[in-house]
């Protein structure tokens, strides 16, 4: 729920033709400015992506080897276990990297140097991730195909697997769980150059202001029962729906639905988003649809109404720019080892 010290409202005439000049004229510029992000595996963690607390080690242990980077191991373990330390599988798998006891047993490590291997301790679980990718991007190094995806196809469904087919093995769970962390690894990566403008936004901000002056609802979702009412989150899931983007129904899993742009290089139709702990995007708790000159639609919180907000308040975490590839591959529960 949104703090009162955002409730600036703007008239609704008014912003309705700036928001319309600043769409057009934002996404005009965009298209001569912004080119395709460089190549080269991104090695840098976004901001607040990560929990603060575990930032360093994920950061530490994500160059290891070659074929692992910070933001691919980031996005592993979030896949793994959305960050959840006492997480267990119906596999059994367990702790945030989702170690089954036995290949624990054969391939944990002492991450924080105490003297023991514990699958429950965070420091010894992403130090076990990043390490045991490094083992399997060994074993399969011959194995044609991108060295990154066969590791992680390995992670998934074992190395021999990946050696027998000759790369990332024809098995649905395996090729999704591959795609996925390479989708979302974008999410955890600090962005190098421009970003690619959104295709979708103009049409996901069209249906933001149609729901102009609709009074708040927690846990609204627009139906009828609900009088067509929103919360924060329901209207931006709501909004992206209506373009063929489907996006998890709260706000920090929106979050990771693709790339964050910074402060100065926000777009109409990115996510923007609110915490009161800066220094961790699991933390979120607000989220509105950037529309340009520093204002967002959004959904407040109870008594108020859809309307326009500054985003430039002590609370602002950061944005995203939601991608079809970032979307489609939230949230979905990881596989044992």
């Amino acid at each position: 729920m949104r703090k009162v010290w955002v409730a600036t409202v703007v008239g609704f005439g008014l912003c309705l033709g700036f928001v319309a000049l600043l769409v057009v004229g934002t996404y005009s510029a965009a298209a001569g400015l912004l080119g395709a992000r460089p190549g080269g595996q991104p090695v840098a963690l976004v901001k607040g992506a990560v929990p603060a607390a575990y930032h360093s080690m994920v950061q530490r242990w994500g160059t290891l080897c070659p074929a692992v980077n910070p933001a691919l191991l980031a996005a592993q373990l979030y896949q793994e276990s959305g960050w959840n330390p006492k997480a267990v599988s119906h596999a059994d798998a367990r702790g945030m990297a989702q170690f089954l006891p036995s290949t624990w047993a054969a391939h944990g490590v002492d991450g924080d140097g105490d003297g023991d291997r514990d699958i429950w301790d965070p420091a010894d679980a992403i130090a076990s991730a990043a390490s045991y990718d490094c083992e399997l991007a060994g074993y399969v190094k011959s194995v044609p195909g991108d060295p990154t995806a066969n590791m992680l196809a390995a992670y998934n469904a074992g190395a021999d697997r990946v050696i027998r087919a000759g790369g990332v093995p024809r098995i649905r769970e395996t090729q999704n769980y591959v795609k996925i962390i390479r989708a979302l690894e974008a999410s955890f990566a600090r962005p190098v150059g421009r970003l690619q403008p959104s295709r979708q936004a103009a049409g996901a901000i069209d249906f933001a202001q149609s729901k102009l002056g609709t009074p708040y609802l927690w846990g609204g979702n627009g139906t009828p029962e609900q009088n067509g009412r929103f919360d924060c989150s329901g209207l931006t899931q709501a909004a992206y729906r209506t373009v063929g983007i489907e996006l998890p129904r709260v706000a920090n899993d929106q979050y990771n639905a693709g790339p964050h742009p910074a402060r100065d290089e926000l777009l109409p139709g990115d996510l923007v988003f609110f915490s009161d702990d800066l220094g961790n995007s699991r933390a979120i708790r607000h989220v509105g649809l950037y529309v340009g000159g520093g204002y967002m639609i959004n959904a407040p919180f109870t008594g108020a109404v859809i309307r326009f907000d500054k985003i430039d308040t002590p609370d602002y975490f950061g944005a995203t720019r939601v991608t079809e590839e970032g979307a489609a591959a939230l949230p979905t529960a990881g596989g044992g080892r």
